[in-house]
């Protein structure tokens, strides 16, 4: 603690922020961040998703609670629904569920006027990686489209940005944190805490996928970013962080 204290006193800004950000455990602080996102809905399904789906075991309750008292209608039943860690790890895919859940996707949207929100809400939490990327295959053989579209053309909001958000890691997760890793970045000014964020989380899990996946999608290296986009010891730690 005192090391601690010492470097609040030393340190300051987004360099103070992500050093500090260091001497948590990547789930506490996944979870820490999870618990003061709840009221910036575009960043919280990130949060989550970065958790990996686990039962967040820190400020569990509270952010049930915080779920509960800062959001409202599909958008928080979507949210209560990831972090109660209810989703199945099974690591084979069940053909026929797919195409069972599939059709009840296609009828809970493109063919109804107006979206059966609760259908994508169950299938998108509840069933495994294996099992969705199943579903999605099935789903643009009976809708003729990728999932995405019909959620993009179905829902909005929160709501469509969270089931986006899901669908998009369940396919490809370093892609997914890539294009969060890039959007932090891209356009005027940095979104620090976006890029504290993902970077910090992200560093033990899959960083050398990220990295890849970012150079494939943008023809940029992440580290070229960073160097564009940060300064000073702020710059030097993150491209530590990241192997650079």
């Amino acid at each position: 603690q005192d090391l601690l204290d010492d470097l609040k006193s030393e340190l300051s800004g987004h360099f103070e922020s992500f050093v500090l950000a260091l001497f948590e455990h990547p789930r506490v602080y996944d979870a820490k961040e999870c618990n003061s996102a709840i009221s910036v809905g575009y960043f919280v399904i990130s949060v989550i998703l970065g958790c990996a789906y686990i039962v967040l075991y820190v400020f569990k309750r509270e952010l049930e609670r915080d779920i509960q008292a800062d959001t409202s209608g599909d958008f928080k039943r979507l949210l209560t629904s990831l972090v109660t860690g209810s989703r199945e790890e099974k690591p084979h895919a069940d053909v026929e569920l797919a195409k069972k859940e599939a059709n009840e996707l296609y009828k809970a949207g493109e063919k109804k006027l107006g979206t059966d929100e609760a259908v994508f809400n169950r299938i998108l939490c509840l069933r495994s990686n294996a099992q969705l990327c199943e579903t999605f295959a099935q789903y643009k053989a009976i809708a003729g489209k990728d999932i995405e579209k019909s959620i993009e053309s179905e829902m909005s909001g929160y709501l469509e940005v969270g089931c986006l958000a899901i669908v998009k890691a369940v396919r490809n997760a370093p892609a997914y944190f890539a294009e969060r890793l890039y959007k932090s970045m891209a356009g005027a000014g940095t979104k620090d805490n976006a890029l504290i964020r993902t970077i910090i989380s992200r560093s033990e899990v899959d960083m050398a996928a990220i990295k890849q996946e970012f150079n494939r999608m943008y023809g940029k290296t992440l580290a070229s970013f960073v160097k564009g986009d940060t300064s000073g010891d702020y710059k030097k730690i993150i491209l530590g962080i990241i192997g650079e």
